[in-house]
C-alpha cells in the first residue's frame, strides 16, 4: 500500500512544485515506484516532468468530476518509475463544482484509493491557497511536507498551514501526520536566512527536516527544460540537496 504525502503551505512561492518534482524524481531514481498528482490548475509539476498540460485531455480534473478511471489518465514521464496524473487549466472550476457533491472533502481520496496499491509513494502537489481542492489533498494523505522559504515572512506561513492540518486532522483525517517541515531556498550570504533556520528549528515545535534546499541556478532552470534537477545537472548542489532529502525521507520511512 502506498503511501500518500500532501506537500501543502497556503504561502506561494515557498517551492511546493520544485519540491514535488524533485524530491518524487530522486526516490522513483532510488528505483522506487512514485506517483505524482498534479493537483494546482497552474499545472506546472505537469509540464516540470515533460508533459504538456496542453496535449492532455485525461487529467485529475475528469478523475473528480467526472469519475474517470485514473488508470486511464495517468501517464509515464521521462524518469524511471516516475508517473503523473496530471492537472490542466480546467481543474480551477473544480472548487466550485465540488461544493455540491457528496463526501465532496474526500473526492480526490476516492481518486487515490483506485491506484494506492500500485506505488510505493504519491506525492500531492498542491495550489497555495485553502479551497476544496487543498482541503481534499489534505483528506487523501497519509502525511504532509511543508516547504518553507528561508525569508522573513515564513513563521506566518508556517502557522497558517499549521492550523489548517489540525483543522483537517479533528474533523476528515484523524490520521494526517507532517512528514516534516523543509527549508528551501537558504541563501548561506544572508544573515536573515540563518536567523530564520534557526528560529524555525527552535520554536515551532514540528519536525523539520535535517537537509535544507540551497538556492541553486540549475533548480530554477531544470523546469525550462522540462526535467528534474537531477536529470538537468546531475552534479549540481541542486541535485545534491534532493537526493540527500530522498535519502532522509526514506530512511524516515525506514525503507
Amino acid at each position: 500500500m502506498g503511501k500518500v504525502i500532501a506537500v501543502a503551505n497556503q504561502k506561494g512561492g515557498v517551492g511546493k512544485t520544485t519540491t514535488t518534482i524533485n524530491l518524487a524524481s530522486c526516490i522513483a531514481i532510488l528505483e522506487k515506484r512514485v506517483l505524482i498528482v498534479d493537483a494546482d490548475p497552474q499545472a506546472n509539476s505537469s509540464s516540470g516532468t515533460g508533459v504538456d498540460a496542453e496535449q492532455s485531455h485525461l487529467s485529475l480534473y475528469e478523475c473528480m468530476i467526472n469519475d474517470l478511471d485514473p488508470h486511464e489518465a495517468i501517464v509515464e514521464t521521462d524518469t524511471p518509475n516516475l508517473f503523473l496524473l496530471p492537472s490542466n487549466i480546467d481543474l480551477v472550476g473544480a472548487d466550485i463544482e465540488l461544493v455540491n457533491m457528496p463526501n465532496r472533502e474526500r473526492v480526490l481520496k476516492h481518486v487515490i484509493d483506485q491506484v494506492k496499491t500500485e506505488y510505493d509513494f504519491i506525492f500531492i502537489d498542491c495550489l497555495p491557497s485553502l479551497g476544496l481542492l487543498t482541503i481534499n489533498a489534505l483528506t487523501a494523505a497519509d502525511s504532509v511536507i511543508i516547504p518553507v522559504q528561508c525569508e522573513l515572512f515564513a513563521l506566518e506561513g508556517l502557522s497558517k498551514i499549521k492550523n489548517t492540518i489540525e483543522l483537517v486532522k479533528g474533523a476528515l483525517n484523524p490520521d494526517l501526520q507532517i512528514e516534516g517541515v523543509l527549508l528551501s531556498m537558504y541563501d548561506k550570504r544572508l544573515r536573515l536566512s540563518t536567523m530564520v533556520i534557526q528560529n524555525i528549528r527552535e520554536n515551532i515545535h514540528l519536525p523539520v527536516f535535517e537537509t535544507i534546499i540551497h538556492r541553486n541556478s540549475k533548480i530554477s532552470e531544470a523546469p525550462l527544460v522540462k526535467k528534474p534537477v537531477v536529470l538537468y545537472d546531475a552534479n549540481s548542489k541542486g541535485s545534491h540537496n534532493f537526493l540527500n532529502l530522498a535519502d532522509e525521507f526514506m530512511r524516515k520511512n525506514q525503507m
